[in-house]
């Protein structure tokens, strides 16, 4: 299958969570045997107009990123790739207008991957009318598809396909340490630690251990609020970790606490569950974390800092894993057949 994918910004240009799903997908297909082009703005220093990376082609289709260019340019280079299947970014917003236009060109239907990243304009008719043109919409999660629904697309024209994991990976990370409690999340205005440090606190009196992974503005406001709340001496804060430690760290861990305010797909959540964990959830309106745990017995979703406290007492009647081959079904292997069930179903 020939696939073009549509991406005037990629993650050398910025690395988001919504440029990095879409370059993974094509390179997973790419590794399938599928022929694979991401037209982009050019992020490379010489003179070439493409660049071969992990099996994937980059065309530039600007000098770095010129949206009125770049939208002007991308309808007759779909045209003349002639792909089985188009699939576009969302952002800039024109460029999912340009992409209708190719793929009508191309006689190609067209995808679009909806994440974090994708907010346009709901007030501007040109996003309600994008939206619900392409052949499907693609989000990773419920919480997502709603909002897309929200801006114009349809039941029919929308899809879930989650985030993936490598299972190889866990399988080949050694466990850290055991702790009971393992918490990860950038330290921004989003991370919601409060209500976890509050729950800690509520068993002062009880043996436990607590790792936090991240850093970012609030990492100080929050080591002071723990020593504060005299529980110093049992949680440790380690910074930003890559990911073989973050996997050694979950694998070493009982619990992981889910409690930011705001994840499109909370993918430290299912990192963790992978490696063993059991997931406490404090449900909050802007997230999709509780649709992990839906369906799963090692789990509790809260609502405060008490039932937080009462659920990470109630977790250690589960035996303590460094796998569970329950989330098998989000392997990068399992996942890109998603994606590919979603291509043959628009062809």
């Amino acid at each position: 299958m020939r696939v073009a994918f549509v991406a005037m910004e990629t993650s050398r240009h910025e690395g988001t969570p919504a440029t990095r799903r879409l370059e993974r997908v094509a390179r997973l297909l790419a590794d399938r045997g599928h022929e694979v082009t991401v037209f982009c703005g050019q992020w490379w220093d010489d003179y070439a107009d493409e660049r071969v990376v992990d099996g994937v082609r980059y065309r530039a289709v600007t000098l770095g990123t010129a949206p009125t260019s770049f939208v002007t340019r991308i309808p007759i280079l779909l045209a003349t790739y002639r792909p089985d299947v188009i699939h576009s970014s969302p952002t800039p917003p024109n460029q999912v207008i340009a992409s209708i236009t190719g793929s009508k060109l191309a006689r190609a239907p067209l995808a679009l991957e909806w994440f974090d990243s994708a907010r346009l304009d709901e007030d501007e008719r040109g996003t309600r009318w994008a939206v619900s043109k392409p052949s499907r919409v693609i989000t990773p999660s419920e919480f997502a598809r709603t909002s897309v629904r929200e801006l114009g697309a349809t039941d029919d024209n929308t899809c879930v396909i989650p985030e993936s994991i490598d299972f190889s990976a866990i399988e080949s990370a050694d466990p850290a340490e055991e702790v009971d409690v393992v918490y990860a999340h950038p330290l921004d205005e989003n991370a919601n630690m409060d209500d976890l440090l509050l729950g800690l606190a509520e068993l002062r009196e009880r043996d436990w251990s607590a790792t936090v992974i991240g850093d970012g503005p609030l990492r100080a406001e929050y080591e002071s609020e723990v020593a504060k709340l005299r529980i110093d001496d049992r949680v440790r804060f380690v910074g930003e970790c890559d990911r073989l430690r973050r996997l050694e760290m979950y694998r070493g861990a009982h619990a992981f606490i889910q409690t930011a305010y705001r994840e499109v797909f909370a993918t430290e959540l299912l990192w963790a569950l992978a490696c063993g964990c059991v997931g406490i959830v404090e449900y909050q309106a802007e997230s999709s974390a509780h649709e992990l745990i839906e369906n799963y017995e090692r789990s509790y979703r809260v609502t405060d800092p008490q039932g937080l406290a009462d659920a990470i007492v109630d977790a250690a009647e589960f035996d303590h894993l460094t796998v569970d081959d329950f989330w098998r079904a989000y392997d990068h292997e399992a996942v890109i057949e998603d994606y590919l069930d979603v291509y043959r179903g628009i062809q």
